[in-house]
């Protein structure tokens, strides 16, 4: 739609601009202006402002004006049709649009919010779409979500705003993300998502250590530093080198494939009688190995014994090359 209206556009500007000069060649060579009363006289006549003419003019130059009028009088029309056409449709475009968006988000339930689209915000949206995590970005800059709405739910609006975290589905949202740049807005999304929702997993991000504390006391349960990340990263790049960049190449290949991946018990036993890991046989059933286990009290144990009981609502952590995970998310349909 947007493409059909550009060339309307076109046509229009074109057409005015043939008119422009169809009148200044005119004035010039049969009435014979000099240009600049020429482009003058066109400008009075197409405008239809009223002003006296700039020579008397003879029945030539009077039956060409009459010419000139009729003729912008219709590219005018056109083009005045162009833009109320353009902005009518434009309008209900944008509604319909909407309407579908929300009623996709309405859809959702256990999905994330990103509240934010900026470098930390992309970098998580683009995380959750590896992992096919459903999830809906909270965004005020227009042009912004106009670049990234064919692929991306976005809700336009200000985070700090309850009624646009509502509309996001903070109710029924498994975490929110707020990746704001400013520290207080951050606190202020955490308080208002942590009131609306008690059970939603905030993670926010914060720029300076004095907020740290701050945020975590409004409700946030991880809060990350960027900046602190980034400069501790850069420092064991020097320190341990090939060991960092092995870590780095863990979670994700090419930023398609994954061969870290976290799995609850429930998705791989319906046994009442825990198992162990040994019980399992991870290794020769799906090629992955078991590298890590979540106990229900949220401790973590590396590189767990094989006769570590699975307790209920724990989780493994699982490592393997990416046809192993994928085999492993056909094999148990996680």
């Amino acid at each position: 739609m947007t493409n059909f209206f550009k060339s309307k556009f076109k046509i229009a500007n074109i057409l005015i601009l043939s008119v422009v000069c169809i009148g200044v060649i005119g004035y010039k060579f049969l009435v014979g202006y000099n240009w600049i009363d020429a482009l003058y006289m066109t400008i009075i006549t197409i405008t239809t402002v009223g002003f006296a003419e700039v020579v008397p003019l003879d029945p030539v130059g009077k039956l060409f004006t009459i010419g000139l009028i009729s003729a912008s009088a219709v590219t005018v029309a056109f083009s005045i049709s162009v833009i109320t056409e353009y902005l009518v449709n434009k309008n209900s475009f944008e509604q319909f649009k909407n309407r579908k968006t929300m009623k996709k988000i309405d859809s959702l339930s256990d999905h994330i919010i990103i509240c934010g689209f900026g470098r930390n915000g992309k970098q998580a949206a683009q995380k959750l779409a590896i992992y096919k995590r459903p999830f809906v970005v909270i965004e005020k800059n227009k042009e912004l979500i106009e670049k990234h709405d064919d692929e991306i739910l976005f809700v336009h609006g200000n985070a700090n705003e309850d009624e646009v975290l509502v509309a996001s589905g903070i109710e029924r949202a498994h975490s929110i993300i707020v990746a704001l740049p400013n520290d207080a807005d951050n606190l202020f999304v955490v308080l208002s998502a942590r009131q609306i929702n008690k059970r939603v997993k905030i993670i926010s991000r914060a720029s300076q250590e004095t907020s740290y504390k701050k945020l975590k006391l409004a409700g946030a349960d991880n809060v990350i530093m960027p900046d602190r990340i980034g400069g501790d990263h850069m420092a064991s790049l020097v320190v341990m080198p090939d060991l960092v960049e092995f870590l780095d190449n863990l979670s994700i290949i090419d930023d398609k494939k994954v061969n870290v991946e976290e799995v609850p018990i429930e998705a791989i036993t319906t046994s009442k009688i825990p198992l162990t890991i040994k019980d399992l046989d991870f290794r020769n059933k799906t090629g992955c190995s078991i590298i890590g286990y979540k106990t229900p009290e949220r401790e973590y144990i590396i590189n767990p014994e094989a006769d570590t009981v699975l307790l209920p609502k724990s989780r493994i952590i699982v490592l393997g090359r990416p046809e192993q995970i994928a085999n492993l998310n056909q094999m148990y349909d996680i």
